[in-house]
């Protein structure tokens, strides 16, 4: 199993949730606000906190947990869907998910996903 994480921006939510509702097998996301800052804009330097509070960009973070073999086609769609050609157009992380459980039926592993 995996754990996929993308952030990506908030423009694109809508066409990336909907390619990723069409992947056959994939149970589910979670969909989450965020504020972050990239490599250029977290490297200038010290500033105000006041300013730093307010400066972050806004981003959305999707997390995906999947079955192996829908890894290469959820990063695929994300990829996709996702990109602008422009600066700042988010990242995908893949990690692996050790286990999963299921709370209402004690279900474990991929059975749970």
């Amino acid at each position: 199993m995996k754990h996929i994480i993308a952030y990506i921006k908030p423009h694109k939510l809508s066409s990336v949730t909907m390619a990723l509702r069409e992947i056959e097998g994939l149970s589910g996301m979670t969909i989450l606000d965020v504020r972050g800052c990239g490599r250029g804009f977290c490297s200038e330097g010290p500033r105000p906190v006041e300013e730093e509070l307010y400066d972050f960009i806004k981003h959305v973070k999707i997390e995906v947990f999947c079955v192996d073999r829908l890894v290469e086609n959820v990063v695929a769609t994300i990829l996709d869907k996702a990109h602008t050609g422009l600066k700042g157009d988010g990242k995908i992380y893949i990690t692996d998910a050790e286990d999963a459980i299921r709370i209402s039926t004690g279900e474990r592993g991929e059975a749970a996903v």
